[in-house]
């Protein structure tokens, strides 16, 4: 009776503990299933932009294409005062001009001084001004000339633009001194006076690069009384 009763049991311990293992792996491979559905889901969801990278790229491209404002050297700040007197034109009009023509100057590796005296006799630094033969801004380009020069979408006057009219300018100036082979026959070119003997516009540009030069000189010079 006793041996009975013990295999009755020992039989019935073997078949919970079967039923306890079919129990636990049942629920191993059920989580299993779930974590594999949550891992598919996830991955057909669409993957969200990194908008902090996103905006870093577009300051990038923004700083780039807009460029910093120089600081004026104080060469170039005396030659600002001194045009303000000559020409009549306010402090505050004429730092935007300068800055551009210290920046292309340094890019272009041309004289900021040079780029101003022509101004000067162009356009009187008038960014407005427009001629008879449709010459245009600071620097009185010609489009029709230079199209080529413009950069795309820049509007339906670009060379209003202080910024482009002397990228342009400058553009031009340094093909025709390279052209013609100097400065003073560069200078000719670019005013369109190649073939006079005289030499006229040359010699006013570099006069006023004189003056502009004596200005600088002083305004460069450290103030005694400082």
């Amino acid at each position: 009776m006793s041996e009975t009763i013990s295999l009755k049991e020992s039989t019935s311990g073997r078949r919970d503990a079967a039923v306890n293992l079919l129990q636990h792996s049942l629920v191993i491979l059920g989580l299993l299933f779930v974590f594999a559905l949550i891992d598919v889901a996830a991955a057909s969801l669409p993957r969200t932009p990194n908008v902090a990278s996103a905006a870093d790229a577009s300051s990038a491209v923004v700083a780039v294409l807009t460029p910093e404002p120089d600081v004026l050297s104080p060469r170039m700040q005396g030659a600002l005062d001194y045009v303000k007197r000559r020409y009549r034109v306010s402090a505050d009009a004429l730092q935007p001009v300068f800055e551009v023509a210290q920046l292309i100057g340094k890019e272009r590796r041309i004289d900021p001084l040079l780029i101003v005296a022509v101004i000067g006799i162009e356009s009187g630094f008038n960014p407005f001004a427009e001629s008879a033969m449709g010459a245009q801004g600071l620097m009185q380009v010609i489009p029709r000339f230079h199209r080529d020069k413009v950069p795309s979408g820049a509007g339906d006057k670009p060379l209003l633009d202080p910024l482009i009219n002397i990228t342009v300018g400058v553009h031009v100036l340094q093909e025709a001194i390279r052209r013609s082979g100097g400065l003073v026959s560069g200078l000719q070119y670019y005013a369109g006076s190649a073939d006079d003997p005289d030499e006229g516009y040359a010699s006013k540009v570099l006069a006023e690069k004189e003056r502009l030069e004596n200005a600088a000189r002083r305004g460069a010079r450290p103030n005694p009384r400082a």
